[in-house]
């Protein structure tokens, strides 16, 4: 077995204090185990279906199904015509907190969008009249738009422009706006992947404050009574409770919602309704999630026509 980093033990430390979970923590990222496959279905299941489904999780969503470790879906024809889309479980355990959302949603914008997953994962929990899919980095863009067009997510457009021209041009617009932070990825070792110095200070630091200012733009997005969904695929605080405390602190008409499904998972490092997946739970990776809500009164703000122009769509379906 690999042996941890001095920054991992620090971490593992700060996560738990019990030591046999700063252990479990550790083995789970130094010695990584494969997780359960796992589909989010985009068109009806068929009658046969091609796959043995494990028995679900009592918050997995009627449209995920996991499957026995070893199967390949995405080298399945019905992935290849659209069915289905193939996500880690920790990606469900995050986008779940959108089942407590009413489902009258008319547009939903989806900051950080590429590859595509939460967005669909949000198409298919609550049918907005329009989502709109952001990816700042130009050569993230292929494999978003392929994504969505395979799983004939529409109405759908994609643009490519930083947070703060949406805060500009499309205030209080919002009825749900996602927030899938980049990260170190620290997540990505449990995966059995690389991520160079993710838990280094230096590292955590720059994308805490890229995060933060994020999460501020997009706020401005989101109209009264709307939300506003935050997760990362990272363990380090800073980039999770501590970013939410920050932004609270910044942005006090919105508040954390519960999520009654979710309260197992709740975070032992803040009061704020927060939720986290560790590896060793042996789901997946491991993610963080938190929903917010506008709390303002009012009503929301029509998009005008043009500002699409100006925003400059990179695709449309």
């Amino acid at each position: 077995m690999e042996k941890p980093s001095n920054l991992l033990l620090k971490l593992a430390r700060r996560l738990f204090e019990n030591p046999d979970k700063q252990e479990e923590f550790i083995d789970a990222l130094v010695a990584p185990q494969p997780f359960n496959p796992c589909i989010l279905w985009c068109q009806n299941r068929p009658n046969n279906l091609p796959f043995f489904i494990e028995s679900p999780i009592s918050w997995q969503p009627s449209f995920v199904d996991r499957l026995p470790l070893g199967e390949k879906p995405g080298q399945h024809s019905l992935h290849h015509q659209g069915y289905f889309y193939c996500l880690d479980f920790s990606s469900v355990f995050a986008a779940s907190i959108l089942l407590t959302i009413p489902q009258s949603v008319k547009l939903v914008f989806d900051m950080c969008a590429a590859p595509g997953g939460k967005s669909i994962f949000a198409w298919q929990a609550l049918h907005p009249e329009l989502i709109i899919c952001n990816e700042v980095i130009g050569k993230r863009l292929g494999m978003l738009i392929s994504n969505l067009k395979r799983c004939h997510i529409s109405p759908s457009f994609v643009v490519n422009r930083d947070s703060s021209i949406f805060a500009e041009h499309m205030p209080l617009s919002s009825n749900l706006v996602l927030v899938d932070a980049p990260c170190t990825g620290q997540s990505l070792l449990a995966k059995g992947e690389k991520a160079p110095g993710c838990f280094h200070p230096t590292a955590i630091n720059k994308s805490a404050n890229r995060q933060k200012r994020i999460i501020a733009n997009s706020a401005k997005l989101v109209a009264p009574q709307g939300y506003l969904a935050y997760m990362t695929c990272t363990y380090s605080p800073e980039e999770n409770e501590q970013v939410c405390e920050w932004f609270l602190s910044r942005f006090p008409q919105f508040q954390a919602i519960k999520i009654n499904h979710l309260e197992e998972y709740q975070s032992h490092l803040t009061t704020i309704p927060c939720y986290r997946l560790f590896p060793q739970d042996r789901l997946g990776a491991g993610a963080f999630t938190i929903l917010f809500q506008n709390t303002d009164e009012g009503q929301f703000k029509e998009i005008e026509q043009d500002i699409f122009q100006n925003l400059g769509i990179i695709h449309k379906l």
